[in-house]
């Protein structure tokens, strides 16, 4: 049988009802998903992700959302295992990637594309490690609470410095999602962290874990983790953090999985040493 030709390939726009197609596919390829990033996702970009057919049939996809004016983040590349090698990729990604502009684009690239992504004018900021292992036993400390409604503005105020851009759009969703469960915690009425834990496709997944201090980032992780103790749980370490690295193998975490944060170009300066975990590697 002959493969159809890239030129066969028809790369539009995906909608919500198309997640579940992602979704599943980088389940597949052992990324953990989680079972409801759906709605965040699309809530900060609706026209920022794609698919790609043949005959119909979704056989590719990627994601290029843009964050504001300056700053796009691209990620979800994706080619049917069957039909990889044969220019799918490579069509998704040049037809997705215009909707990016002029804007500097991010990515957390798997160790197999990196030098592609270097080819595509990519070049490295920083590993990323995935840390996994069985949560340990802990009890939600002093200053630590769940976040409510009243947080939402002090919250998208906080991210704001720990993120290379603003996200309020996303964040109202990723607060609140189905089986998310935020915390936050505070030092006389002054917030110095936050945390998400949700459910994924293998684990638990923890993301962001923005803090202060090592002290705050284990706080909230305590907390987190508060009803999971035995369950699995994973958290995406950026490696400059030695914090970050230092609390995931306190907690008896280890390395299962890395990735490399690449940019195209300058990005707005955050905190990354507050960022003890990242939020999410399709997103940033």
């Amino acid at each position: 049988m002959t493969p159809a030709a890239p030129r066969d390939l028809v790369v539009t726009q995906a909608t919500l009802a198309d997640w579940p197609v992602i979704s599943a596919w980088a389940a597949a390829e052992g990324w953990n998903p989680g079972l409801s990033d759906g709605p965040a996702f699309f809530a900060q970009d609706p026209e920022g992700f794609f698919l790609g057919r043949l005959g119909g049939e979704p056989v590719s996809a990627i994601s290029v959302v843009n964050h504001g004016a300056d700053y796009a983040f691209l990620g979800c590349y994706l080619v049917r295992p069957d039909l990889r090698g044969q220019g799918h990729g490579l069509t998704t990604w040049k037809t997705a990637l215009a909707h990016a502009g002029s804007r500097t684009v991010g990515l957390d690239g798997v160790v197999a594309q990196q030098d592609n992504y270097r080819q595509s004018g990519f070049r490295l900021a920083h590993r990323t490690v995935r840390y996994t292992g069985a949560a340990p036993e802990s009890a939600t400390p002093a200053g630590v609470r769940p976040a409510g409604p009243a947080d939402l503005a002090a919250l998208t105020a906080y991210d704001s410095a720990c993120h290379p851009a603003d996200r309020p759009r996303f964040l109202a969703e990723w607060l609140t999602g189905p089986g998310h469960r935020a915390v936050v915690r505070e030092d006389g009425g002054r917030l110095t962290g936050y945390g998400v834990i949700r459910p994924g496709h293998d684990s638990l997944r923890i993301g962001p874990l923005f803090a202060d201090t090592a002290d705050d980032a284990r706080a909230l992780f305590a907390a987190l983790t508060e009803d999971s103790a035995g369950r699995e749980v994973a958290i995406d370490v950026p490696e400059p953090n030695a914090a970050g690295v230092a609390l995931a193998e306190e907690a008896g975490l280890r390395p299962s999985f890395e990735t490399a944060r690449m940019y195209t170009g300058p990005v707005r300066g955050y905190a990354g040493d507050r960022v003890f975990g990242v939020t999410t590697l399709e997103l940033g």
